[in-house]
């Protein structure tokens, strides 16, 4: 069994037991009818935000911006830039800073500290949970470069060719940080989400083009990045419904526990709608990957309908 085979089953075994999150099986070939699927065929790179110029540069801000792809949960107490989120303003201003020093490297990011993260994000430590994201943010970095340096010569490059053009692959060697491990235990299963590592495949992929440093021959294997906004998405179109304790919890904005039964819900039965989702568009003739469908519901959450509600919160190092 694939990591990827491992997420789809696991996913697929917690839907079918869910107690807090049910996927509307009958709305599903309404729905696949109303999106509009040419935007899930075609993913292009947003290079406002992001470092997208020369080839090793480009590859380093990705890995880079991977490992430090979580957050969402503090997202509220950081400071933002103007009408961005708080992903896009992670993104933006590192992109700032791999201009500034000319690329990452491996010594680059064993040598970050906290107090560099404050700088390069432009946060005020003396805000709890902003030093408490700035220190987790150190962490990721410095393991790594850790990993770059022990493993791979200290090379981005190095790293990306040892995944031999395979996103499995290289899920896998990212698996070796503990920050990608986002594996739970639940209802008597093991349940594998693997946001980060999976989206570190598809950003190299979409920001490649799909050749070089982006290739990977196993792309279509990927499932979504379960995080709080796509699940979010679905709730909001009704292809999601929550159970009314949980629903409640999250309009009053009180936290998840990373780990929860409520919060791996959500995020699994995410995952498993879109392969059904996936397979309704198969079934009116419409290939579709759901790396594609993933970049459609993620880009449709920005919409300002999505954001009239609030999604769930959980403060923890996987989305």
């Amino acid at each position: 069994m694939s990591v990827f085979d491992e997420i789809r089953s696991s996913c697929e075994y917690l839907a079918g037991r869910a107690e807090f999150v049910q996927i509307n099986h009958s709305f599903l070939p309404e729905y696949s009818r109303n999106l509009p699927v040419e935007v899930a065929l075609n993913p292009v790179m947003e290079t406002e935000n992001h470092f997208c110029g020369d080839a090793k540069a480009t590859l380093a801000y990705f890995i880079t911006l991977d490992s430090i792809n979580f957050g969402s949960g503090y997202f509220g107490s950081l400071r933002l830039d103007q009408g961005k989120t708080g992903y896009f303003t992670v993104a933006s201003r590192l992109k700032a800073e791999s201009t500034r020093v000319g690329g990452f490297s491996a010594a680059w990011l064993r040598a970050v500290d906290v107090a560099a993260c404050c700088r390069i994000f432009d946060q005020n430590p003396e805000n709890a949970l902003v030093a408490e994201l700035m220190r987790l943010f150190a962490e990721g970095l410095n393991e790594l470069g850790r990993l770059l340096d022990s493993q791979y010569g200290g090379s981005f490059v190095c790293f990306i060719e040892s995944a031999g053009f395979s996103a499995g692959r290289l899920v896998e060697q990212l698996l070796a940080m503990p920050f990608y491990r986002d594996v739970f235990e639940v209802a008597g299963q093991r349940v594998c989400l693997l946001k980060r590592a999976q989206i570190t495949a598809s950003d190299l992929h979409i920001a490649f083009s799909g050749e070089g440093y982006g290739r990977f021959d196993d792309i279509a294997d990927l499932t979504i990045y379960a995080d709080n906004l796509v699940p979010h998405v679905l709730l909001t179109d009704g292809l999601l419904s929550y159970r009314s304790d949980l629903q409640n919890a999250i309009a009053a904005e009180r936290p998840l526990a990373s780990g929860s039964r409520e919060e791996v819900e959500i995020r699994a039965c995410a995952v498993h709608a879109v392969e059904l989702l996936r397979r309704a568009f198969a079934d009116a003739g419409s290939t579709v990957t759901s790396q594609g469908l993933d970049y459609l519901l993620w880009n449709r959450g920005q919409a300002a309908k999505y954001r009239q509600s609030p999604t769930h919160i959980t403060r923890c190092v996987y989305y």
